[in-house]
C-alpha cells in the first residue's frame, strides 16, 4: 500500500497560517541563513497530492500565479466549488477519506497531504495518515489557523528522524501501529 505523509511547516506554536490565512512567515531566524532543501528531497517519492481549496487558492493565486508548482504530480483539490478539472488538477467534493483510502490500494508513489487544516483533521480522523513529517518555524504566531484539532482519541507516533537548520527544526514521525 501507498504510505500517505502530512509533509506542512507550522510556527513554534502550532499554526500553519496567521489570522488573514498569511504565510509569509515561513522562513529561517535568519534571512541569509542556512537552509536545507527538504522539499526536493521529499517529493522524489510522491506522485499524489491532496489539498483543500484554500490551500489550493492560495497556491495558485498568490504564491506562483504563473505557473502551476505541482505539474509533475497528479492533484486532487477538495471543494464544493463547481471548478472544471485539469489534466494534473481534480477537484472534487468526494469524501477525503473515501477517496484516499482508494488511491492508496492503487499502485504508485507516496501520497502528499499538502494542507489545510480541515483536510488534515478530516483523515486524521479517519486514522489515514502513515508519517508527519513537520517543519517547526521559529516563529509564535499567537493565533490563526491551528494545524491539528481535536480527536475522539490519541494518535501514537514513533520519531524517525529529526533536523535542524537556520532555527527550524523537522520532525518526522511514524504512526505507531497497536500490536
Amino acid at each position: 500500500m501507498r504510505k500517505v505523509v502530512l509533509f506542512i511547516a507550522m510556527s513554534l506554536d502550532g499554526f500553519i497560517a496567521d489570522q488573514q490565512g498569511g504565510v509569509g512567515w515561513l522562513n529561517g531566524q535568519d534571512v541569509d541563513g542556512e537552509n536545507v532543501d527538504t522539499y526536493s528531497e521529499f517529493v522524489k517519492d510522491v506522485d499524489t497530492i491532496l489539498m483543500g481549496w484554500n490551500t489550493y487558492r492560495q497556491v495558485a493565486e498568490e504564491l506562483s500565479p504563473e505557473v502551476w508548482v505541482y505539474e509533475d504530480f497528479m492533484t486532487y483539490v477538495f471543494t464544493h466549488n463547481r471548478t472544471d478539472s485539469a489534466e494534473q488538477i481534480c477537484f472534487t467534493d468526494e469524501d477525503p477519506a473515501a477517496l484516499l483510502r482508494r488511491l492508496k490500494t492503487n499502485q504508485g508513489k507516496s501520497i502528499w497531504i499538502c494542507g489545510g487544516a480541515d483536510l488534515v483533521g478530516q483523515l486524521m480522523r479517519s486514522d489515514l495518515i502513515d508519517e508527519y513529517d513537520i517543519s517547526v518555524i521559529p516563529t509564535i504566531l499567537g493565533s490563526g489557523i491551528r494545524l491539528f484539532s481535536q480527536l475522539p482519541e490519541e494518535r501514537k507516533l514513533a520519531l524517525v528522524r529529526t533536523q535542524n537548520y537556520n532555527g527550524i527544526v523537522e520532525l518526522v514521525y511514524e504512526r505507531r501501529y497497536s500490536s
